[in-house]
């Protein structure tokens, strides 16, 4: 084959350092544009993106010219130096060090996309951990508990 043809869906998730609760209404969906425009300038066409008050959810198409570490990590910094913009409240704000990554069937779109879309709804019944316990479950990943919760 002469070409280079893809479509990988991926799921980001990571949460705040120490998983504080910092991403108040009046910044998240600011922060939520951000993020897709940051992801847009790196030629992964975000999907959807949002999340809760301690962590966000991104589902893009992973460009062909951009390796996942790389991705996150133009995603994590740039939005960390640009929520430090936004005020005294968040002259402190960090990501956690690590992040979650998973591939999405195209047929599982929209189910991803009202999950993301419900945060706020499904962490009424759950927590941030409780919910990627679930993920790494369903994934069938194997993680270590003292190094997953920065």
């Amino acid at each position: 084959m002469p070409q280079s043809l893809t479509k990988v869906y991926v799921h980001l998730v990571f949460s705040t350092k120490y998983r504080e609760p910092i991403i108040g209404d009046e910044v998240k969906d600011e922060l939520y544009a951000y993020l897709g425009g940051t992801c847009q300038a790196l030629e992964c066409h975000p999907v959807r993106v949002g999340g809760y008050y301690d962590h966000v959810h991104i589902l893009c198409v992973l460009s062909k010219k951009i390796a996942l570490m790389k991705l996150l990590e133009e995603v994590k910094k740039n939005s960390s130096k640009w929520m430090k913009t936004k005020g005294v409240a968040y002259r402190n704000f960090y990501w956690q060090d690590g992040y979650a990554a998973f591939s999405v069937n195209p047929s599982q779109l929209g189910r991803v996309i009202r999950y993301i879309d419900n945060q706020y709804q499904h962490h009424q019944e759950t927590t941030f951990q409780d919910e990627c316990r679930g993920i790494y479950k369903a994934y069938g990943i194997h993680y270590d508990e003292r190094y997953v919760w920065d």
